[in-house]
């Protein structure tokens, strides 16, 4: 070999390290300080690490007796809180305990690569048992439900996949705005509230809106939407959409009879009846 020194301080290098890491794992190779807990055990890595086969579930339980966590200290002592202890970890289909817990307080570059709680440890009947771990949400809507969490969130995230306003009392299913804001239009402002009238719980659209409560299509007036509704905008409309009427047409024929203000031709006009059948004031009269 043409450079037998520096092999030889390469070897002595890797022997070194290799002792170190058996002699000072925690310096070597530790992600961090432990807990204050598990502090006493700084200097013992091997009561937690098996080499080269990481941690086992059946090292904590030796200390930690799946029984007693969260219940009794690994002394035996009761462990007294202000609130009942939920029995969590006596739930789970498998002790795992490193799929939760990491006992290191390590740098920032490691705490991505720790793993969070999954839903799928718990037994399966416990899972449904949303109320043991957590709190009903206190809000108006989750007073009224008559199921479980289950029927609208998952365990992977919070947020709604689906609601059924099935799972509403029939008194909270008719009180739309207590979970809905009205719409900002012209159109609902002219409407008592009542969304029912015109829209299901299944979906926003389409609505089954009732045009005879505002005018009655008869006769001629039996048209397209896009006739009154310029542009499918259904929030206004205009009675200029056919050849007969024109704005001088109307304008010289109500001011015959001194009428002045003719803009909502619906206050006045229910229907193609001339006479203003089904109801509304002729205001603008001098």
């Amino acid at each position: 070999m043409k450079h037998p020194l520096a092999l030889a301080i390469i070897a002595v290098n890797l022997v070194v390290l290799i002792v170190l890491v058996f002699a000072r794992p925690q310096l070597m190779v530790s992600p961090g300080p432990l807990s204050k807990g598990h502090a006493e055990l700084a200097g013992d890595c091997f009561a937690c690490h098996a080499p080269w086969r990481g941690t086992a579930a059946a090292r904590c339980s030796s200390c930690h007796t799946p029984a007693d966590v969260g219940l009794r200290t690994t002394k035996g002592v009761t462990i007294v809180a202000a609130a009942p202890r939920i029995a969590f970890h006596q739930q789970l289909a498998q002790q795992d305990c490193a799929g939760c817990h990491s006992d290191h307080l390590g740098p920032r570059q490691t705490l991505r690569d720790r793993k969070g709680f999954a839903h799928e440890m718990l037994l399966p009947a416990v899972q449904q048992q949303c109320g043991g771990c957590h709190a009903q949400p206190q809000t108006r809507i989750h007073e009224n439900l008559k199921e479980g969490c289950a029927q609208c969130h998952g365990t992977r995230s919070w947020k709604v996949g689906a609601f059924d306003h099935a799972l509403l009392g029939a008194s909270a299913e008719a009180r739309c705005q207590s979970c809905h804001a009205p719409p900002q239009d012209r159109l609902h402002a002219r409407l008592d509230g009542r969304c029912a009238t015109c829209h299901g719980t299944q979906a926003w659209t389409p609505a089954t809106f009732d045009h005879d409560r505002h005018f009655v299509l008869d006769r001629d007036h039996n048209a397209e939407c896009r006739t009154c509704h310029v542009g499918n905008d259904y929030s206004r409309y205009t009675c200029y959409g056919c050849h007969e009427h024109s704005p001088a047409s109307i304008r010289s024929e109500h001011a015959e009879e001194g009428i002045r203000n003719f803009d909502d031709c619906v206050e006045c006009h229910r229907s193609a009846d001339d006479e203003g059948h089904g109801g509304g004031s002729r205001r603008g009269r001098d």
